[in-house]
């Protein structure tokens, strides 16, 4: 194993062939780098080691490169997992208005797209510029390129290799994320970790991430493409009342995106294309009041244009006056908007998932320290865990609070 040579000023320096810290972080991505920087400011002697390039790269590509960074009602209940109690301690420590706090100490405007959804107002390069000059504040040092290749036990402790150097910590923790997007270098790093001292891993799945049709409807949707409209999407026991995007693959936009937390194959997702209608109700009145409208003429001014006529043709609906609708014609058409089914034919799978569902089950961890009750000195924080947020910033919210509940415990 190769030596690794220590300058006479190197901090936790034992000797000229090894280096000590009382932390080392696996990972500088959100969870890792807040870690870092919570146990640095307590004055502890942090390294943060990640084989990527830059730092942060899933927040800078997040939010389309604007990182939705929290969200301002999030709770418990945004998140799945195995153990649904597990994440309640450390959302309660530290909220998203923490976070917020954190922002603006550094001047970095935000704005509220959606109810409770905050984005950076320019670049989510704002964020990952924070977190590297907080861990500067705090005497963390950021090792990038770096690669770990071994980690075993040492009495109280861990040893480590990296790069070929041999580095000794009185804690290690892993935050290597999970294994969506394998183009930021995402790996199955954290998993194997776990497995290799014991700890159970459950099954993980691309979540948050679109649906794939059937060679049969990727011809019927092609035309659609790039259309959004607002939808209610109901998968399993989720429902939620977000746009929907046509693709030339198949389904997204951020209705899908949360129906495929809950989807799995051969399960449908139904979709109800105007919630905010009363359809039966509507026509029932139409017929009375405009006897001679044409059914298509109303779906194209509650629709959009294209897909009121692709409805009409996968429903093999005619295009008729309302006044030759029948109560059992207009409960028809109503049950076709309000619950139209599809099967995916899968998802896009980790290419484009924004998380990974599953992880490592969390009844081998501390919810307060985030350590591994059989092994104190190993820790596991953010989504390498079973711990999954819905979309809206959650899952960023998920990252800091178990980072800061970690570097405090530290």
């Amino acid at each position: 194993m190769a030596l690794l040579e220590c300058p006479p000023n190197q901090q936790g320096k034992v000797g000229a062939d090894m280096k000590t810290y009382d932390v080392v972080v696996i990972g500088a991505g959100a969870a890792g780098l807040m870690c870092a920087l919570t146990a640095g400011y307590r004055g502890l002697r942090v390294r943060v080691v990640d084989h990527a390039n830059k730092a942060g790269k899933k927040i800078l590509m997040s939010g389309g490169g604007r990182c939705n960074f929290t969200n301002l009602a999030t709770t418990p209940a945004n998140f799945f997992s195995g153990n649904p109690h597990f994440p309640i301690s450390a959302l309660k420590r530290y909220t998203p208005h923490h976070f917020v706090e954190l922002i603006e100490r550094h001047g970095i405007e935000y704005v509220e797209k959606a109810p409770g959804q905050l984005f950076c107002a320019h670049s989510a390069k704002d964020v990952v510029a924070m977190l590297l000059t907080e861990c500067e504040w705090a005497g963390v040092e950021v090792s990038l390129s770096t690669a770990v290749k071994h980690i075993e036990r040492l009495g109280d402790g861990m040893r480590l290799e990296i790069d070929g150097a041999r580095v000794e910590a009185g804690a290690v923790v892993v935050a290597t994320g999970g294994l969506s997007i394998p183009t930021l270098g995402a790996s199955g790093l954290g998993y194997d970790l776990a497995r290799q001292f014991g700890l159970e891993v459950t099954e993980t799945r691309a979540a948050l991430v679109p649906f794939t049709v059937t060679s049969q409807w990727k011809t019927s949707l092609a035309a659609l493409a790039g259309l959004s409209c607002p939808v209610a999407a109901r998968c399993g026991d989720g429902q939620y009342q977000e746009p929907l995007l046509f693709t030339h693959r198949g389904l997204s936009g951020p209705a899908m995106l949360q129906a495929s937390s809950h989807w799995r194959p051969g399960m449908a997702v139904e979709i109800d294309w105007l919630p905010s209608i009363p359809v039966e109700e509507t026509l029932r009145k139409l017929r009375q009041e405009a006897p001679r409208r044409h059914l298509g003429t109303w779906l194209g001014e509650v629709l959009p244009k294209r897909l009121s006529q692709a409805l009409l043709q996968w429903q093999g609906w005619k295009d008729r006056p309302m006044a030759e609708l029948s109560n059992g014609d207009i409960q028809t058409i109503a049950q076709g908007l309000g619950a139209w089914q599809f099967k995916p034919a899968g998802t896009e799978g980790w290419r484009t998932a924004e998380v990974t569902m599953g992880g490592v089950d969390t009844d081998a961890i501390s919810s307060k320290t985030f350590a591994v009750n059989a092994l104190p000195q190993l820790y596991f924080i953010g989504e390498v865990l079973d711990v999954t947020g819905q979309l809206g910033g959650f899952n960023f919210q998920w990252a800091w609070a178990s980072g800061v509940a970690c570097g405090q415990s530290l």
